[in-house]
């Protein structure tokens, strides 16, 4: 645990990249909150479904959902070696959590860290056990109910030793609360000859500020994906998450990003490639409609043997926006191989005019354009991800 002074102190600390929020202006949201038994049945299934998140939980192994800063919803199908609950409840039953519990994330970091160490926040706990491979994925939601508020989430997620697991987090703001801030910390432990794949599709309000800070250390031989969609309009979001590979380990980060007019977007993400062999590659895909989007990316060698590779590409769709590529590469030993690669682009006219040829008008051929340059972007997502994906990219809003 960190010296409560020295936390205190970084509530001060702005974060290293983004605009500053004024966390004192929101109040920490409730964590009395409605209990949901049905999801179905939910006056928030509309929010769940658009991001995701599957109302009637076929084909989940289970469902977790925070409202503001309480759990309303923990349900796991019948599966050996799998836990869920909240972070509180696994600190109560779990004696050994204590050695995991803000030990990737530090406090410090910023004010958003600091003020969810403060609050003691709480979030969603989920252990695969050794040995046992989740056969569904793992859901979970975060939902922001109320307006001028803070949600403040501590996330805990271990796979252990030989598991796997796939989740899908899907995170919303209700029309209704729009002017709020969303701080997420994410600490996530993978054994070795364990996967995790964690894909995120959110959906938040027009003036919401976004902040998570999310950190994986990655044992041997292991798989890390990260998978990042934001499509709709957002007020401020800022993210850089970072992975800590092992020997022989891989990570992969894959984000998709649209910046409407009047959102500033900063997203990316950092591996330290810290065992021999380790491998990383890092994709962005990000689309300005006049809003500002930043693509950041951070490869960082320490071992021989390693490979890694970083790819940006951006369009700008409409003046008054801007797009700015970051990637960096840094290495510290002889015997690795990194590549970087970054591009800016416009759709090409003669693109639009042979679509308008087909019968489509000028927003539906640039709508049209802009969903193929989005869609089969991320690979390897499981088939029912992606058609969701597919199906998020076809209902967001891109001009037409």
């Amino acid at each position: 645990m960190s010296d409560n002074r020295a936390v205190k102190e970084a509530l001060g600390k702005q974060g290293a990249y983004g605009e500053d929020i004024d966390i004192d202006l929101y109040e920490t949201g409730s964590r009395d909150v409605d209990q949901i038994d049905d999801l179905e049945s939910s006056e928030y299934r509309k929010y769940m479904e658009n991001v995701g998140v599957v109302a009637d939980e076929i084909n989940r192994s289970g469902t977790l959902m925070f409202i503001d800063n309480g759990m309303s919803h923990c349900h796991a199908q019948e599966q050996e070696g799998l836990e869920m609950m909240s972070v509180r409840e696994a600190l109560e039953k779990h004696d050994g959590l204590k050695d995991y519990f803000w030990t990737a994330v530090d406090p410090t970091k910023d004010k958003y860290t600091a003020t969810s160490y403060l609050d003691d926040a709480d979030g969603y706990f989920i252990r695969v056990k050794a040995g046992h491979h989740v056969k569904n994925p793992v859901q979970t939601c975060m939902l922001i109910n109320q307006n001028k508020s803070a949600q403040k989430l501590h996330n805990i997620i271990i796979v252990e030793d030989g598991a796997s697991l796939e989740m899908i987090t899907g995170c919303s703001t209700a029309h209704h609360a729009g002017d709020s801030i969303h701080v997420g910390v994410s600490e996530i432990f993978v054994g070795d000859n364990a996967n995790l794949t964690f894909s995120m599709i959110h959906s938040w309000g027009k003036q919401t500020g976004v902040r998570p800070r999310t950190v994986c250390n990655v044992g041997k031989n292991s798989n890390y994906t990260n998978n990042y969609v934001i499509l709709n309009p957002v007020g401020s979001l800022q993210s850089f998450p970072v992975a800590n590979l092992g020997e022989g380990s891989s990570a992969t980060y894959n984000t998709m990003c649209i910046a409407h007019e009047g959102s500033e977007i900063d997203t990316g993400g950092l591996v330290n490639l810290n065992g021999k062999g380790a491998r990383s590659e890092i994709m962005s895909r990000s689309i300005s409609m006049g809003g500002k989007m930043c693509a950041r990316g951070r490869l960082v060698a320490n071992a021989p043997q390693v490979k890694a590779h970083l790819e940006c590409r951006s369009i700008i769709l409409k003046d008054g926006g801007s797009t700015l590529a970051v990637p960096e590469l840094e290495a510290h030993v002889a015997d690795v191989e990194m590549t970087h690669e970054a591009a800016v682009g416009k759709i090409a006219r003669d693109q639009i005019e042979y679509l308008m040829s087909r019968g489509l008008d000028e927003d539906q051929a640039i709508s049209m354009i802009v969903r193929g340059f989005l869609s089969g972007s991320i690979n390897g997502l499981p088939p029912a991800l992606q058609k969701e994906l597919d199906e998020a990219i076809e209902q967001a809003n891109l001009g037409d």
